[in-house]
């Protein structure tokens, strides 16, 4: 859950640099560049350590994890700079709950009546934040973020099945890989020139990226993956202190209440989660 809960993090800090890079390229060249940059960030990790080290297990499930994620990316990329962060937020914390489903559904794993209480406390509380700040129109790119949300819940499923084959380290590199050359096509058409401050900032996208999907590979790893999804919750706790540190931003009432909620469920699951593991069940 400690895991989890960093990666959520760090994802917050990529998420706000990788909007603005979004509103100045074209979403599939940003897509690209992002996981690019992921790839030659890690290359000296790779080089160092030889590449026989990093050679996967299992070919077919990197692939198919590697163009799953692509899908949900794609979704995830074309409607960043159309819609509020308000709804791109709550949009977003959807995911855990579609992981849930498929956790118990093709993972077999136990359907535990704490694990869906604290998830549905914690989307509760993510609610209680911005149902005040959501548009009521909708639209075709709420739509189009709401569809990278299964996609994204089947590829990260198909990590914690990964993890029984290889390492976690080789599983963040063949998504940089994969990803990387899936969206190339894509970026190729709406190809322009970046800037050397962009080209900057993509190469910290690449860092901040790889770490934190190597963060949550982590956590798949060790705990079952509905066991983490909670935790997921706490990515608006981190965001609202993002914004009060870097913006001076003061959350209001409604996020001060949603954050006890959220942080609550969160604690709670990781106390009774604690007690099940030293009893043995």
């Amino acid at each position: 859950m400690l895991w989890t809960a960093l990666a959520g993090l760090i994802f917050s800090l990529l998420n706000a640099t990788m909007r603005w890079l979004a509103l100045e390229l074209h979403p599939f060249q940003t897509q690209f560049l992002r996981y690019l940059c992921g790839a030659m960030v890690m290359l000296p990790l790779i080089l160092r350590s030889g590449f026989a080290s990093y050679r996967p297990n299992h070919w077919p499930g990197q692939l198919w994890r590697g163009a799953l994620h692509t899908l949900g990316l794609s979704l995830w990329f074309i409607a960043l700079p159309k819609i509020s962060l308000a709804d791109l937020t709550a949009i977003g914390f959807t995911g855990p709950i579609f992981i849930m489903i498929g956790a118990i559904w093709f993972l077999k794993e136990p359907a535990r009546w704490d694990r869906w209480l604290a998830a549905i406390l914690g989307l509760s509380g993510v609610l209680i934040v911005v149902g005040p700040q959501l548009s009521g129109s909708g639209g075709l790119f709420h739509l189009i973020m709401l569809s990278s949300s299964p996609v994204f819940a089947a590829s990260f499923l198909l990590t914690k099945i990964l993890t029984r084959y290889d390492r976690p380290e080789v599983i963040v590199v063949w998504q940089s890989i994969t990803v990387t050359l899936f969206s190339f096509p894509m970026a190729w058409f709406v190809w322009k020139h970046p800037t050397g401050i962009q080209w900057f900032w993509f190469l910290v996208c690449g860092a901040l990226g790889s770490a934190a999907h190597y963060c949550l590979t982590r956590s798949f790893e060790v705990s079952d993956i509905s066991s983490t999804q909670s935790v997921k919750f706490l990515d608006l706790v981190w965001a609202s202190l993002l914004g009060w540190l870097m913006f001076s931003d003061i959350p209001a009432r409604a996020t001060l209440i949603g954050a006890l909620v959220i942080l609550g469920s969160t604690i709670w699951l990781a106390r009774r989660e604690s007690r099940r593991r030293l009893e043995g069940r």
